[in-house]
């Protein structure tokens, strides 16, 4: 039972565990301007690719144990041996080609950050510094990827980035605030376009 359980939320979020409530209700759709955290979201939303996103959130402190805190930086330098140590790890998924990507797409980060300063002046270049706003009253409307995911998977992938299909980018750029999809009935979609998120 959560304090705000007799609040209307996405459905997505109804009756399920406390983590995935307090996610919807705290995270989701929250503007991230810390590249450290759109580098977690990139791990793990690409980390999710079929699977369930409850999964991946149990794991999520896994994660950034294993991840060092989701340092770009520390990533980039991982090694083979630390590839099979990873692989290892009961406390992610044990997947080669997904911990792979996470280190190569730690090193196209760092690219990103070094030509325009910040991944997070890259990417909200792409909605011109203000998040997307939908307007839709039922889950089933909200689609699973947009031409503006399809046009920055489409650029990643040129960076060499991987796990980074329009989907994938999708679902980063619901969490990350760069497009608002909660359900207009839903409590979070009132309080963050009335804070200009």
């Amino acid at each position: 039972m959560t304090p705000h359980s007799s609040l209307t939320r996405c459905q997505w979020a109804e009756n399920t565990f406390d983590q995935y409530i307090r996610y919807h209700d705290e995270e989701w759709g929250v503007h991230v301007h810390d590249d450290r955290v759109h580098f977690e979201f990139l791990i793990l939303e690409g980390a999710q690719a079929g699977l369930s996103w409850s999964t991946i959130l149990k794991k999520r402190e896994d994660y950034r144990e294993a991840f060092v805190g989701f340092d770009p930086e520390k990533v980039a330098h991982f090694t083979q041996q630390d590839v099979e140590r990873l692989l290892q790890n009961p406390g992610i998924v044990r997947n080669r080609l997904k911990v792979d990507s996470a280190i190569r797409n730690a090193k196209g980060f760092l690219q990103i950050q070094d030509e325009y300063g910040s991944f997070n002046s890259w990417i909200w270049n792409f909605v011109d510094g203000k998040p997307v706003v939908n307007h839709w009253k039922e889950m089933r409307e909200v689609p699973a990827k947009t031409e503006l995911s399809d046009r920055i998977s489409k650029e990643l992938k040129k960076r060499g980035f991987n796990f980074v299909g329009s989907t994938i980018i999708y679902a980063y750029l619901q969490a990350c605030g760069l497009v608002n999809d909660h359900t207009t009935n839903c409590f979070r979609y009132r309080e963050l376009t009335a804070s200009g998120q």
